[in-house]
Order: C-alpha cells, then sequence, then structure tokens
C-alpha cells in the first residue's frame, strides 16, 4: 500500500490557503534520497549527479538538490538560464539536448557548460556557432535491443539519440583534431526500469567502450554519463530498486573492465530526474462531480494539464482518497479530468473507496515529469505548486497561474487591454 507523506489534517489546513489542485513536494524526502544515492556511489571519487532539470524545473526544488551536491543537466536555453540563476556555472551544468538551435549551443559556452552531443553532424554546427570546447561529450546509442538479465529492457535503435559506434569513434577523432582535451561519453538505453540490473549493464557498454575508444583514438576520457533510467515503483506491487546494490554493481563493473586498463580514474554521473523526485510530489485534488451512465466517474478539480503521464501513455499513478485509507475498495470508478479529450484520465477501471463529493484526492508519484508537462489545453490554467519543509510548515513554490498568465502574451493587441481590465476594473 502507498502512503501519502501527508496527513488529511495537514491538507486540509493546506487546503485553507491554498485551494486544489495543486502539486505538493516533500523536502525531506527529497534530501533523504539525494543523500542516498551519493552514499551508493561514493567508492567513485568524481561522481556526481546532474539532476534533470526538465523533470521538475522549479528552482525551489532544484536548490534543495545543489544544497545535495548535485549539478544540473539542462535541455534547453531556458532551463540554461534557470540554471544561471540558481549559481550553476562550469562544470556544474551538462547540457543534453537534440535538434539543437545556435543560440542554445552558445549560451551553454558562455555558461562554460560540458556540452553532451547528440549527432556526428553537430561537431561542424557547434564550432560554426560557438567553437568546440576542451571539454566535450557525445551521447552513443548502440542500436538494436537492450537486454539484461531481466529480458528486454528498450529498443535504443528506435530512439532518435546519439551516435553510432562507428560515428562515436570517428566523432572523437574529428574533436581532438579541432582541439577537444578531455572527452565524456554518455548514454540513456532504458526508461525508467525496476531492475537492479539495469545500471551495471549500461555501464559494462560503456566501460567497455571507453576502452575501444581510447585505444582507436588516444583521446583521454574524463568521465562517463550514466545518465537517467532508474525508474520508480509506480504501482503498490511494484518491487523498489536498490539504489546501494546498484551502485555496488556499477563499482564490479568499473573494477573489472576499466581499473586493469588504468583507466581507474575515470568518475561517474549520473543525471537522474524520476528517481530523484517522483516519489517525494503528490498531486492534490478534490472531488468535483459523479457521473453514472455506462460508467461511473469521479471528476476532478484537477485534469491532465495537471498531469499528463496517464493521458499521454496510458500510465499508471495511485490514488488514495484521503481519510478512506483503511475503507474497502469496493467501487469501480473512471476518475477523469474536465478536459474535452476522452482520454483526461487519471485512473480507469479504478477500484477505490467510495468517493464523496468534497473528497481530498491524493495522486501518487507526481514529483518529476508532473508539473513540467503541463500545458494550457482548452484555456485550462496550471496549478500551484508548494513544499512540505522539514519543519513541517508549507512554502508556496509557484503561484498558480491566472487568466492574465494565460493572455499576457497578447499584450500587443488592444484586446489584451480590455482582458486586463475586465481582471482589474479602474486599474487600467
Amino acid at each position: 500500500m502507498k502512503k501519502p507523506f501527508l496527513t488529511l489534517e495537514q491538507l486540509k489546513e493546506i487546503v485553507k490557503k491554498y485551494p486544489t489542485p495543486f502539486h505538493i513536494y516533500d523536502e525531506k524526502g527529497i534530501r533523504e534520497n539525494a543523500r542516498k544515492l551519493k552514499e551508493a556511489f561514493a567508492w567513485n571519487k568524481g561522481y556526481k549527479e546532474y539532476f534533470a532539470v526538465k523533470a521538475t524545473p522549479n528552482p525551489f526544488i532544484i536548490n534543495i538538490l545543489k544544497e545535495e551536491g548535485c549539478g544540473v543537466d539542462c535541455s534547453s536555453y531556458t532551463e540554461l538560464m534557470l540554471a544561471k540563476a540558481l549559481g550553476y556555472r562550469g562544470d556544474d551544468i551538462m547540457f543534453s539536448s537534440n535538434v539543437t538551435p545556435a543560440e542554445e549551443f552558445v549560451k551553454a559556452r558562455e555558461l562554460d557548460a560540458i556540452i553532451n552531443l547528440d549527432d556526428i553532424t553537430h561537431i561542424e554546427f557547434l564550432e560554426k556557432t560557438a567553437g568546440i570546447p576542451k571539454v566535450i561529450c557525445c551521447r552513443y546509442n548502440p542500436g538494436g535491443v537492450f537486454i539484461t538479465t531481466n529480458g528486454i529492457m528498450d529498443n535504443p535503435g528506435n530512439a532518435k539519440y546519439g551516435f553510432t559506434k562507428e560515428q562515436i569513434i570517428e566523432g572523437f577523432r574529428i574533436l581532438k583534431e579541432k582541439g577537444a582535451e578531455q572527452f565524456g561519453i554518455h548514454a540513456f538505453l532504458a526508461s525508467n526500469t525496476l531492475s537492479n540490473d539495469y545500471y551495471p549493464a549500461l555501464a559494462r557498454i560503456l566501460f567497455e567502450l571507453a576502452v575501444e575508444l581510447r585505444s582507436k583514438t588516444g583521446v583521454d576520457i574524463r568521465f562517463i554519463n550514466l545518465s537517467g533510467g532508474i525508474g520508480i515503483p509506480y504501482r503498490p506491487e511494484d518491487k523498489p530498486n536498490d539504489i546501494m546494490v546498484i551502485g555496488e554493481g556499477v563499482r564490479k563493473a568499473y573494477e573489472e573492465i576499466l581499473v586493469p586498463e588504468g583507466m581507474g580514474d575515470i568518475a561517474l554521473y549520473s543525471e537522474l530526474g524520476r528517481y530523484m523526485l517522483a516519489p517525494y510530489g503528490h498531486l492534490v485534488a478534490t472531488a468535483i462531480h459523479e457521473k453514472n451512465i455506462y460508467k461511473h466517474y469521479i471528476g476532478l478539480d484537477a485534469c491532465a494539464v495537471n498531469l499528463m503521464r496517464p493521458a499521454m501513455y496510458g500510465a499508471y499513478h495511485h490514488i488514495t482518497v484521503m481519510g478512506k485509507e483503511d475503507a474497502p475498495c469496493d467501487h469501480m470508478y473512471d476518475v477523469t479530468g474536465s478536459l474535452c479529450e476522452n482520454n483526461d484520465k487519471f485512473a480507469v477501471d479504478r477500484m477505490l473507496p467510495k468517493v464523496d463529493i468534497g473528497d481530498l484526492i491524493v495522486i501518487h508519484d507526481t514529483g518529476a515529469h508532473g508539473y513540467s508537462m503541463g500545458y494550457n489545453y482548452n484555456g485550462k490554467l496550471r496549478s500551484a505548486e508548494l513544499l512540505l519543509k522539514e519543519d513541517g510548515s508549507v512554502q508556496l513554490i509557484r503561484r498558480a497561474e491566472t487568466p492574465m498568465d494565460y493572455f499576457a502574451t497578447f499584450d500587443f493587441c488592444d484586446y489584451y487591454k480590455s482582458l486586463a481590465e475586465d481582471m482589474n476594473p479602474g486599474k487600467q
């Protein structure tokens, strides 16, 4: 059984000030998890976690991770701006993008970030737009199907990312000729894996590649980025990963492959998003409607604007009806939002306790790729974000959008002025 990190009594107090829907994050859980990750890889002197900003691009959350020693993995101009505003610079920033506009490479070079190239053609593009840095990384895609002892993990051959082996060998040679001095390797082969074998298996692939690249190109490989992919147990019956077992599996591969080759000083990096934050976020909503036709529906004041994953992927997110945690789950519902799209459902045929209008609903594991995937379809407005601090207090870390936020980009026309007057009569 999944348990919320808040009680009903806490939520009743919170909603007096901050109406639902909202995302709320657990500072204590975030910090403890970051420390556990660091402990699992403490055997590697240069280890660093580069938090995937795209997962939860909130400066208050990222600053917590910064205090725990994490860097940032950015993939766009605005994410680089956010990193700069938080005081990140140089090798505390990993810039991993694809189909990259010139201005993003320029911004990354301005911040002296580590650039992780996605394609061999980007070498010339980077040189022309921003110049080749002394430290560079390239993303590897081995193609085919990625298989571990637990079976098929994913299909990298269908992914749009990365260099082939032949391309990364040639790319390293070209970059070396153009003045790059220190090199890194990156790969992301599977998403949301619930297997302690994934990172060690990926590590072996990259460690063997590093040995081959050094042999064939003579480059100085300084770091290997294992990227993300460590998953979390969205379903109550799922067995969580053991990060200590994962770290030990990577250490074993490191000592078997790199150390004998005299490459035992290579730093290891990760760029986890989901693993770092997903379990430490809830979307809190209120049941506002009940409908009985061919199915039984419970309608919330939240919708796919607040959490897109179920609508986009059919993803499972556990639901707790607050105050009814011990009640029998003897009612089958589709739990929906109000968008004019039939896939706007947080759950389909979900067995829950009887839901009454006004019940507070917690949707679990929304701390990563929750708020960040929000949008404004149907003119819906994105919710507030709150932080449950270690001392039990609650801080507003992003206010809810207002209609004026939605209409703000019409500021070039008279229509916007009339809207502003409608929102603020007598103030224009």
